[in-house]
């Protein structure tokens, strides 16, 4: 493996928790890569599917109040992109029917209709909830390229999306438990 796009890509985030770093202790409130004011949701309308797009403020809490209200192993996962190990989350075998929010802002973002046995070890999914819900960003960390996904609304890591899932999308959304609350 070439050290080098490895090491860059290492300043380039060191340089982006610096800049971060300094601007929250200049007292900005948001911490939106976007900086935007509003973003574009859809919560779970009275029949179970999703309802119209509707403009939200982003969730913004300082690493402080994330720690408190998540925990360490959830913080660990939403708020500093970890993962935990496959076959462990307590979601992972989760049968029932219901909606899986983020715990970090109970954003509904998957249904267990599009849930599947992926054999990963991670709870998987053919589809999000809404797709105004879910971020996708290149993530080239561990010298891989991927695509990350993140809670549109607070920007909790989630886990990642794969091209490998079943029809009728073919893609694999493999979500973190930790990252999740289930509720029938």
């Amino acid at each position: 493996m070439n050290p080098r796009p490895l090491f860059l890509t290492a300043i380039v985030a060191v340089a982006s928790v610096l800049a971060l770093s300094v601007r929250i202790s200049q007292g900005e409130t948001t911490m939106k890569s976007t900086n935007a004011e509003k973003v574009t949701v859809r919560l779970v309308g009275p029949d179970g599917q999703p309802g119209p797009a509707v403009q939200e403020s982003p969730v913004v809490k300082t690493d402080a109040e994330w720690r408190a209200q998540l925990g360490e192993d959830s913080y660990r996962i939403l708020r500093a992109k970890g993962t935990e190990r496959p076959f462990c989350g307590t979601l992972l075998d989760n049968k029932k029917q219901g909606i899986y929010y983020c715990k970090g802002c109970d954003l509904p973002l998957f249904s267990s209709k599009s849930k599947f046995q992926s054999g990963t070890g991670w709870p998987s999914f053919f589809q999000p909830f809404a797709k105004e819900n879910i971020t996708e960003i290149r993530d080239v960390s561990h010298g891989m390229v991927r695509v990350e996904i993140l809670c549109t609304r607070c920007e909790g890591h989630l886990g990642h999306v794969f091209p490998d899932g079943p029809p009728p999308t073919n893609l694999r959304y493999c979500l973190n438990s930790e990252s999740l609350t289930f509720r029938e």
